[in-house]
């Protein structure tokens, strides 16, 4: 989860991207400078950028000849970038609260992935795993209508199975957060664009 601004930017600049993709698996400049048909200097460079925010990691120095080759690798097998690196412009739940907004989606879901992160990082550190539960799925409405009666059947269910396993006294209960979204799916094509 990257959560500082400058780390997120170097992730955004299109050949500290692809370097992260290609670092996956070990490699030296000079091996990815052949691979992406960039000079060494340029890789090592930027490699040095994406070092200084903790993106990649030493695995190994060689030498070879009157050089040493440093082997480096990605820290994270993937990266998200945190609303919180946005700052005070982030989505923010608290700014908008409507139901049926896109945008307070887009800041509940925002809240999600920070959410997520900290827990993801604080389970590392601790070497456990994340209590979570996820469903996904695909529903084709045949009007807007029955969209709206689909919601309203949706909310009473959730708030009936609140309401039922909640318990406000449990003395070593811990808050969990719930939520549910619904909004029309995005075909993705091949070629990576997304279509409505």
């Amino acid at each position: 989860m990257i959560d500082e601004p400058a780390a997120a930017a170097a992730t955004l600049d299109p050949v500290r991207a692809r370097l992260l993709h290609e670092l996956a698996s070990p490699a030296s400049a000079s091996t990815l400078a052949a691979r992406l048909g960039l000079s060494r200097q340029k890789v090592n460079y930027h490699l040095r950028g994406l070092e200084r925010h903790g993106l990649v990691e030493l695995v190994e120095e060689r030498r070879k000849g009157n050089m040493t080759e440093r082997v480096l690798r990605a820290t994270a097998q993937a990266y998200v970038i945190s609303p919180a690196a946005a700052g005070p412009v982030a989505p923010d739940p608290a700014r908008a609260p409507d139901r049926l907004s896109a945008q307070w989606l887009l800041a509940v879901a925002a809240r999600l992935v920070q959410d997520l992160g900290a827990l993801i990082t604080a389970g590392a550190r601790s070497g456990r795993r994340v209590a979570t539960f996820t469903i996904d799925g695909e529903i084709r409405f045949a009007s807007a209508t029955e969209r709206a009666e689909f919601a309203a059947e949706l909310s009473d269910a959730v708030a009936g199975l609140v309401a039922k396993y909640h318990d406000e006294h449990a003395r070593r209960g811990r808050p969990h957060r719930i939520v549910v979204a619904l909004h029309p799916a995005i075909r993705h094509t091949e070629e990576g664009r997304h279509g409505a």
